[in-house]
């Protein structure tokens, strides 16, 4: 039956039943339509069709019995939409997290499953303790005291489906998991495709924060700064900030800060925080250096602070099409399909040529 993926597919595109009535030029009813998404009637062949190409999915997309539900979606600041922005919002990701796992399917044993750490260091009892989860998790995944150079490959490799989605300009992203019946959950971290890559590795990094901790007796705004702490740790681990900076500094300039973003990949603002977390900064330096940074605008998500970095795009999903491709598993039309692309865009990718 149909009735669930021809509304999650309307949704996606934000699309009322009267929209998809006029977009299908009144082929069939918005009553019809609803009693499709009810499964209280299947449409013919020729609507099926019709629908399916407004709806820019495949028919078999439309009659697949795979089931997916999405849950625990949590948005990191809450959106200044109504339901219907939201909805959509839910749509998209299921929608493209389903096109994953009909990916992956492919290739049996390539994917990464998830695996959330369960040492007794990820139990948060104090916005302190997730500097000692951060560094838990590092040493988990032997990643050492190094920069991460690609937050979304590092999540990727893990088991995180990173989806970079268009989201309200407030909305820095949303952590989710997608259930499979009798499969394990898939974690899902969404982030705004119209932030900058310095806000997005930021998110990213939150976002993990909430699928490694375990929170005891934090008020919600705690888990937050929590979150955030872990963030910061994750990315600028403390042995290599006191390394390059120093541990007690009465001064630092915007100069040496904007070349140390070169190393870290973070905001400015960021660095400042984690120095003054660190205790590597005094008080009176830290608050000169926010007065500068707020007058400079660099402390907002239209910061024009030097050496942007850019956005944070999840390859492995495009990568594993193009794979899929030249081993001839799936036709370049089906390829397509699954990156929600033009034939001819896939063609120039498969040549190697970057927009």
């Amino acid at each position: 039956m149909i009735g669930n993926r021809l509304k999650r597919s309307r949704e996606a595109l934000g699309l009322s039943l009267r929209d998809l009535e006029a977009a299908i030029h009144g082929q069939v009813s918005a009553q019809a339509i609803g009693k499709y998404e009810r499964n209280e009637m299947m449409p013919s062949s020729t609507v099926l069709l019709t629908l399916a190409k407004v709806l820019r999915v495949s028919p078999e997309f439309l009659l697949s019995e795979r089931e997916i539900e999405l849950t625990g979606v949590d948005f990191r600041k809450a959106p200044h939409a109504g339901a219907k922005e939201e909805r959509a919002v839910e749509a998209a990701i299921l929608d493209q997290v389903e096109r994953y796992l009909e990916l992956e399917e492919l290739f049996p044993g390539l994917d990464e499953a998830w695996v959330a750490p369960g040492a007794m260091e990820f139990e948060i009892h104090r916005i302190e303790d997730a500097e000692l989860a951060a560094d838990a998790l590092r040493q988990l995944w032997s990643l050492g005291i190094d920069p991460i150079p690609i937050m979304a490959e590092l999540l990727e490799d893990k088991g995180v489906k990173v989806i970079a989605l268009d989201l309200p300009i407030a909305v820095s992203g949303s952590k989710a998991f997608v259930t499979r019946p009798e499969r394990g959950d898939v974690p899902v971290i969404v982030v705004n495709q119209h932030h900058n890559g310095e806000r997005q590795r930021f998110t990213l990094a939150h976002e993990l924060a909430h699928l490694v901790l375990r929170f005891s007796g934090l008020s919600e705004a705690d888990q937050e700064k929590a979150a955030d702490r872990f963030a910061g740790s994750f990315l600028m681990a403390k042995d290599m900030v006191l390394r390059l900076l120093g541990h007690h500094r009465t001064s630092i300039s915007l100069g040496e800060l904007a070349e140390l973003k070169k190393i870290f990949k973070v905001s400015v603002a960021s660095l400042v925080v984690r120095c003054s977390q660190l205790g590597v900064l005094t008080k009176a330096a830290y608050g000169r250096l926010w007065v500068q940074i707020r007058g400079l605008g660099w402390n907002g998500p239209a910061s024009t602070e030097p050496y942007q970095l850019p956005a944070e795009v999840p390859l492995r999903m495009e990568r594993m099409c193009l794979r899929a491709v030249a081993e001839s598993v799936i036709s370049e039309a089906k390829a397509a399909e699954l990156l929600n692309i033009s034939v001819r865009e896939l063609d120039r990718r498969l040549m190697g040529q970057i927009a």
